[in-house]
């Protein structure tokens, strides 16, 4: 059986933990849909398009794109992956304290959509404490975050921050 997976998540920005996934998941799905949601609410430093195009870049750059694609998506993640035809929502788990949250949001998917499985997945080692919001922190203090994510959004990563910095007064 050909499956279909979506890794839904907001990538502000994509991380190499978040590559690291999407390889996994290429390797066990027919096909993985990258569902990188708008969510405003979280209040994003790139805008979806912007989002979509670099991870678009990694997957690209990484040999992936016949078995991985890239959407934008806004609304239920259940709908997206209904419009999508996938059987499976692929999560990263990090670590113990991902689990009740995590949980919580299969629990809520499965009685939404009992066709979809969820399916978690860990990250390599290397990666295992990596998330977008530890990296946008430790690169607006300065921080070095080049072993966390690629070149290209480590560039653009810096061309945001300088733009919060002036705002904030700081440079």
């Amino acid at each position: 059986m050909e499956i279909t997976a979506v890794y839904p998540g907001t990538f502000d920005p994509v991380t190499k933990g978040h590559l690291d996934l999407i390889k996994r998941a290429s390797k066990l799905c027919a096909h993985v849909v990258v569902g990188v949601a708008s969510n405003p609410k979280k209040k994003p430093l790139f805008p979806l398009a912007e989002r979509v195009a670099m991870i678009q870049r990694e997957v690209d750059e990484h040999g992936l794109a016949s078995r991985v694609s890239v959407k934008g998506f806004e609304g239920l993640l259940v709908d997206f992956a209904r419009e999508q035809n996938a059987r499976v929502l692929i999560r990263g788990m990090r670590a113990v304290s991902d689990f009740e949250f995590e949980f919580q949001l299969a629990s809520m998917n499965r009685s939404l959509a009992p066709d979809v499985e969820s399916v978690f997945l860990m990250p390599g080692e290397s990666f295992s404490f990596i998330s977008s919001t530890l990296v946008k922190e430790v690169a607006v203090l300065n921080g070095d975050v080049t072993r966390f994510v690629a070149p290209h959004v480590l560039d653009a990563l810096k061309q945001k921050i300088v733009h919060i910095r002036r705002k904030r007064g700081l440079d």
